[in-house]
């Protein structure tokens, strides 16, 4: 009777273990990718324009 007991909790350790390793590895994905895209320079106007919705970075980092 405890063999038949034992096995539901046993997929439910499972199913729960598995999520959260694919969360896990999800987040440490995205702080690799996040480190490796690199996005500190980029493509912006360099002058103050006349035009409306056009806009410039405040401070240049490039």
């Amino acid at each position: 009777m405890n063999i038949i007991i034992a096995r539901p909790k046993r997929w439910i350790f499972l199913v729960v273990a598995l999520g959260l390793s694919v969360v896990i590895l999800a987040n440490i994905h995205l702080v690799y990718v996040a480190f490796q895209s690199r996005p500190d320079c980029v493509d912006h106007l360099k002058v103050k324009s006349q035009q409306d919705g056009t806009y410039r970075a405040a401070d240049s980092a490039c």
